[in-house]
Parts: C-alpha cells; sequence; structure tokens
C-alpha cells in the first residue's frame, strides 16, 4: 500500500526544487472556471489564491472564465501584475439566455430556481468549441477544472493535453460520498430519518436519508440522468485530482483516497493562508459591503474570543420562520455577534431585532471580508453553513465552529468537524435544501453557541481547534502543503517533458 506521508522540506529547499524541475520547462497551466453546479465563489477563490504563487514558482498561469466571473479576479490580477507576477485571462461568452437563463447568470449562486440547474449545465456544454479553439491557441501544459465540467477533459484529451481536477472540497466527503454511492447503505433503513452506516471508512460516520444529496440517493444506476452520469465519469478522469486541504487535517482520507480508492492526488491547502496581504484579505471573493476598517474598529473595541460570527455563504436561502429562529437564538445566547445577511433576507429580521440589539451585534449585509473577522482575536466562534472554504478558513483561523449544514456536501464536512475533528457542535439540522431552508429551533441555535463559547467543554473546543491551526500553517510553510505542490508541478513537468 501506497503511504502519502508528507515530506517536510525546508521553504528555500521547496523553491530550489520547482525552479530547478518547473520554470526551465517553460511550463504552463490554464484554469478553466466558470463557478459551475455547487463549485461557485470558493472555486472561483480557490483559482485566484493559486494562481500567483504558481506564477512565482515558474509558472505560467491563465484563467479561462466568463465576463461576468472576470470581476473576481479583477483586483488580485492587477495588483499582482504590480509585483511581477502577470496572470493571464481569456473569456468565453456564456449564453444564458439562450439556454432559458436570465441574463448575466453565469454562476450557480445567480441560478434563481434549483429547476434551472440544468439549463446552467447545458449552458457550460456550449462553451466547449470556443474553449478548445482557446487550448489549440495555447497550448498549455496542464489543464484545471472541476469534475463538474466534464466535457473538458475529453477537450484536454484532444490535444494531448493532462487535465487536473481541482477539488473544493474535503477528502473526507468525497471518500464518504464514493462509499454511499457505491454500497447504498440508505436502502437498508425503513425511513429517511432513520440512521445508518456509511460503511468501509475509517471512521464510523452516520447519516440519514435526507442528509444526501438527491445524487447521492440514487439507487439504480439507470435512474441516472446522462448528466450524473457523466459528472461521476468526470471526477475519475484525468491525469490526478487536488484538494484544498492538508495532509495532517484528515490523513485517514488521504490515504483512504489514495490507496483504496486508488486515485493520483496532492493536498496543497489551506489556500486561504497564502492570502498574507490585507487587500487579498478583505477582498477575497467579491469587494466588501462593509468598510474594512469599520468592521475592525469594531472588532479591535470587543474582549478577546468573545464575537459569535454568523455567516452561511452566498448560496442557502432561509424561510423567513427560519430567520426570526436564528436571530432569537443569536440573542437570546447572550453573546456578542457579526451576522452577515443575505440582501434577500435582511426583510425576515425580526421587528426590533436589530435595535435591541445594536449594542451586542454588527449586522453586514451582503459580501464580507471574512479572512479579516475570522483571523481577528475577538472572534470566538464561528456559525457556519459547513460549505468547505468557510470550514477550513475557521480550522485555518483555531475556531470553534457551530454547524449548521444545508445542502452540498455540508452535511459531510460537518461529520468532519464533529465526529472527526471534535471541533465544533452541530445544531440539529436534518434537512438538504438549499431554497427555503427551514427547520432548526432557537433554543437549539441558543444551546450550541454556548457550548463552543462559554460551556463546560469550550476549552476543549478552543484547544484542538488551535493545534489545526498550527498544522495548518506548518502545511504552506514548508510542510506537507508545500511539498504537495511541488510534487504535482514536478508531476506535470515530467508528463509535459516526455509527451513533447
Amino acid at each position: 500500500m501506497r503511504k502519502i506521508c508528507p515530506r517536510l522540506n525546508g521553504w528555500n529547499s521547496t523553491l530550489e526544487r520547482i525552479s530547478a524541475r518547473v520554470s526551465r520547462c517553460g511550463f504552463e497551466l490554464h484554469f478553466a472556471s466558470w463557478g459551475c453546479k455547487f463549485e461557485t465563489s470558493y472555486y472561483l477563490n480557490g483559482i485566484q489564491t493559486q494562481c500567483p504563487h504558481l506564477r512565482a514558482r515558474g509558472v505560467k498561469a491563465t484563467i479561462i472564465t466568463t465576463p461576468l466571473n472576470q470581476s473576481v479576479f479583477s483586483k488580485a490580477i492587477q495588483r499582482n501584475k504590480q509585483d511581477g507576477n502577470e496572470i493571464d485571462i481569456r473569456l468565453i461568452k456564456c449564453q444564458a439566455v439562450e439556454n432559458g437563463l436570465p441574463e448575466g447568470c453565469e454562476r450557480l449562486d445567480l441560478v434563481p430556481t434549483d429547476e434551472l440547474l440544468n439549463n446552467f449545465t447545458i449552458t457550460t456544454t456550449m462553451m466547449k468549441e470556443p474553449f478548445e479553439q482557446l487550448l489549440q491557441e495555447c497550448r498549455p501544459s496542464c489543464l484545471v477544472s472541476d469534475m463538474f465540467l466534464p466535457w473538458t477533459y475529453d477537450s484536454a484529451a484532444k490535444f494531448n493535453i493532462p487535465r487536473l481536477v481541482f477539488h473544493g472540497t474535503s477528502y473526507f466527503a468525497l471518500c464518504a460520498t464514493d462509499s454511499v454511492m457505491r454500497y447504498k447503505p440508505f436502502m437498508n433503513v425503513s425511513s429517511d430519518s432513520d440512521a445508518f452506516v456509511i460503511p468501509n471508512l475509517p471512521h464510523q460516520i452516520t447519516l440519514t436519508r435526507t442528509q444526501l444529496t438527491s445524487f447521492d440517493r440514487i439507487e439504480e444506476e439507470k435512474d441516472m440522468s446522462p448528466m450524473i452520469k457523466e459528472l461521476r465519469k468526470s471526477g475519475l478522469k484525468g491525469y490526478g485530482v487536488f484538494f484544498n486541504s492538508f495532509y495532517e487535517l484528515e490523513p485517514d482520507y488521504v490515504e483512504y483516497y489514495a490507496n483504496v480508492l486508488s486515485r493520483k492526488t496532492w493536498a496543497i491547502g489551506p489556500l486561504s493562508l497564502c492570502n498574507r496581504d490585507i487587500e487579498d484579505k478583505a477582498e477575497r471573493g467579491k469587494n466588501s459591503s462593509i468598510d474594512k476598517h469599520e468592521c475592525m474598529k469594531w472588532l479591535d473595541s470587543k474582549k478577546s474570543s468573545s464575537i459569535v460570527y454568523v455567516c452561511f455563504g452566498s448560496i442557502a436561502i432561509f424561510t423567513a420562520s427560519q430567520m426570526e429562529e436564528l436571530a432569537m437564538g443569536i440573542e437570546a445566547s447572550g453573546q456578542e455577534f457579526i451576522w452577515v445577511v443575505r440582501p434577500d433576507n435582511e426583510e425576515c429580521l425580526p421587528e426590533g431585532f436589530e435595535e435591541r440589539t445594536k449594542e451586542k451585534g454588527l449586522i453586514i449585509r451582503g459580501w464580507t471580508p471574512q479572512l479579516l473577522i475570522l483571523d481577528h482575536e475577538a472572534v470566538g466562534a464561528f456559525v457556519t453553513h459547513c460549505g468547505w472554504n468557510s470550514t477550513l478558513e475557521g480550522i485555518s483561523a483555531g475556531l470553534p465552529m457551530v454547524t449548521w449544514p444545508v445542502f452540498g456536501e455540508q452535511f459531510y464536512n460537518e461529520k468532519l468537524v464533529i465526529e472527526v475533528l471534535r471541533t465544533g457542535v452541530g445544531v440539529g439540522s436534518v434537512q438538504w435544501k438549499r431554497i427555503d431552508s427551514e427547520g432548526v429551533k432557537r433554543e437549539a441555535i441558543t444551546e450550541a453557541i454556548k457550548k463552543v463559547i462559554v460551556g463546560e467543554e469550550a476549552d476543549g473546543f478552543r484547544s484542538r481547534a488551535k493545534a489545526y491551526t498550527k498544522m495548518a500553517r506548518q502545511a504552506v510553510e514548508g510542510g506537507s502543503s508545500s511539498t504537495g505542490l511541488t510534487d504535482l508541478l514536478q508531476d506535470i513537468s515530467a508528463y509535459s517533458s516526455t509527451s513533447n
């Protein structure tokens, strides 16, 4: 059995290995990114973070995206250009309107209803021809895309270009998903609320049917749509897979993915720790809707580890009744807080809530400088939907978490946080539902917040969370993830040398 143990190298030796093997090969890497399907802003953020650091290692990075998504990268690209790290960007028109989508609907978070998700997938396939024209013109050494762009594998193979899959989720989630789809343990329970054990994993993990995606619950392969079949195959095709994770966080599942599932893989995260510049942290993904200085000034006035940060990403939509339960749960906890509210949810705030809590809370409407907030010493806990980007950012900041998964692979990520890492507490979310999510009561919210901030177990949550923070920083500062990136680039360089 192949062991994926990290090899620790000093930073200088890591750079020397890269420059000796990569830069002299004229290495050129293309990222295909449209924020497709469930890979939205966190996938784009990952690409934005990787590019300048790849460029510093002698790799020419080009981002292929759509006009609307260009804005995600523009400021970071401009700053890196000023530093001498130029990143190219090429655009492909998105035929949204032609496929029944609203004008400018070029990311999942802009798709208004779940019924239009298939239209969105069809829209991405319409880009194949212009995409291949770009590949023929540029002939990169490697292509990076995600599993939700399955046709990019065939496009890359057409020009003998190795295709890497970038997974913006955890090894744990991918291993658990594979086991659920392979062994179908959900068929052995009599109701949607009965728990089943996910077979063959290193830990005993239980879920219910209601916590599974509709993809995971398909009982017979004949019942799969052609789109789902292609997506499943896509994750298995290509030269290899790299993850925004680090070995020390989930070693059993890195090994499982590599050895049990027999997939070539590299862990190169946490990518958020590469955002060392204040401006990069403040503007990661989008411009913040609040002045970062105002936000930091507010936090500076608070005691260490006293603030609860509440954010559910850009996709989940709560009902008015669930927003009321959340607000009342936060208020009853007695803790000071920052709450990020979607603009289309702000009218659902209970009457008088903002006035009653103005001395204790800061409500941010829209995008937020999340990395800056999480890294601030005043923040003591993170209420999160368990999207992987947010989960890993919370881990990197050393924060205990209150977990509230909504959809996607978030229920798997919750299990990793609560049952494997033991750095969080759940609110009891049991229903996979992106839009009109509801069902969590205020009492459960209050109890979970108190448990991670002031409860008897709070010190244990904090100490375990801080330990993973130290491991994360060591991983990217010459440790396992630094080595993983070096090995990834060298493998692609060697492939390119032999194929030319």
